[in-house]
């Protein structure tokens, strides 16, 4: 294959529609500081992710650093290991301390059954990761959460634009954090957002994420620099016209992958979640090596040999990260590290042409024996 086919492409409006929405930008020479793209764009979102409040923010990570700063937590947090390194970094940085809780092996997010066994005196919040689309069991964490007065926190980085038994993904636990990175279903190129109810948080978080400032002549907490530009919120504002178009495009190279690799002996699928109106943000397959007949290694090798290059993520798991060594303990958390060893999410993205996803989709069953 001539093309290399990444694991995604950032998608792009027509440029003739970016320049005329970044036009009134030349107009103002207002370039950042909560502008006219930033309001306007902070009030398109609410309205799609049909939330009480939202707050962006340069990107996910300080959505996620700053919004436990604004909780105010202490002591530990209990999260997984399965996740970007974004959030496992987040909850350190605020020198907070990670319990890492195993996944569910058939959908990669947090196993709730685990999280109650590992709370202590010292728990302030739970941290759970939507994962590939994939929602946690958001009702279960609830309750408890509830029982014991904890925070939480979701990393909701790959669910934007879901909804769960008829509510959107926004709405569950304090916080709900998004990324808007320019490999995500919906970008700002860089970009973040929170959403939330508790007004009080959202003054903490406004004020964390512009240098702690309330006033011109003060500045009550020592905060960050994390506000969207203009720019990013005018590519904001682009794609989310074209939100809906572009996740039936993904669907339907999801659907074509599954027609293909559905059934196949050592290949295990993500699930279809039950009750939830999916984004179609990636598409990952588990390997099993001795059913399959190959390793995952083996299989990506393969891929690459016809410029295909798909990401073993997530894979390592934080709870492995060469700046956490001798910390933590990967094997206290054994369906994470299983999964982990044996992921693969394959290329997809709106313009994938099909017969790409066909010829991807041939060179993995060529591997198996």
């Amino acid at each position: 294959m001539k093309e290399r086919i990444l694991v995604t492409k950032s998608i792009l409006p027509e440029l003739d529609e970016y320049m005329d929405e970044i036009r009134e930008i030349w107009d103002s020479h207002w370039l950042t500081n909560m502008g006219e793209k930033h309001k306007k764009l902070q009030s398109e979102l609410r309205k799609f992710l049909d939330a009480e409040n939202i707050e962006l923010l340069t990107n996910g990570h300080m959505a996620l650093e700053l919004s436990m700063q604004a909780l105010g937590l202490k002591g530990e947090v209990i999260t997984s290991p399965f996740t970007f390194a974004s959030t496992t970094h987040a909850i350190v940085r605020n020198h907070l301390t990670p319990v890492f809780c195993d996944i569910n092996k058939d959908d990669f997010t947090i196993d709730a059954d685990k999280i109650e066994n590992l709370i202590t005196d010292k728990t302030s919040a739970i941290i759970p990761i939507h994962v590939y689309g994939n929602i946690c069991e958001v009702h279960k964490i609830q309750k408890i959460a509830d029982k014991y007065g904890l925070k939480v926190i979701y990393d909701a980085a790959h669910a934007f634009g879901e909804n769960y038994r008829g509510e959107n993904i926004s709405h569950f636990g304090d916080v709900s954090c998004f990324s808007f990175h320019a490999t995500k279903v919906f970008h700002t190129i860089e970009g973040g957002a929170v959403c939330y109810d508790d007004l009080d948080f959202g003054k903490r978080l406004a004020r964390l994420k512009n240098f702690g400032i309330k006033t011109e002549e003060v500045v009550e907490s020592v905060g960050a620099n994390a506000k969207m530009n203009e720019f990013c919120a005018a590519m904001g504002l682009c794609n989310l016209r074209h939100f809906k178009d572009e996740i039936a495009k993904r669907k339907r190279v999801v659907d074509f992958y599954r027609k293909y690799l559905e059934n196949i002996e050592g290949i295990q699928l993500n699930i279809i979640q039950a009750e939830t109106v999916s984004n179609y943000a990636y598409f990952p397959i588990v390997l099993h090596e001795k059913e399959f007949g190959s390793s995952r290694n083996e299989v990506v090798a393969r891929l690459e040999e016809h410029n295909i290059f798909p990401r073993k993520y997530f894979y390592p798991l934080t709870n492995t990260f060469g700046c956490y060594h001798d910390k933590y303990n990967a094997e206290n958390t054994p369906v994470a590290l299983h999964i982990s060893k044996r992921i693969l999410t394959l290329p997809l993205y709106p313009d994938l042409p099909l017969d790409v996803v066909e010829r991807i989709c041939e060179i993995i069953l060529d591997c198996k024996k």
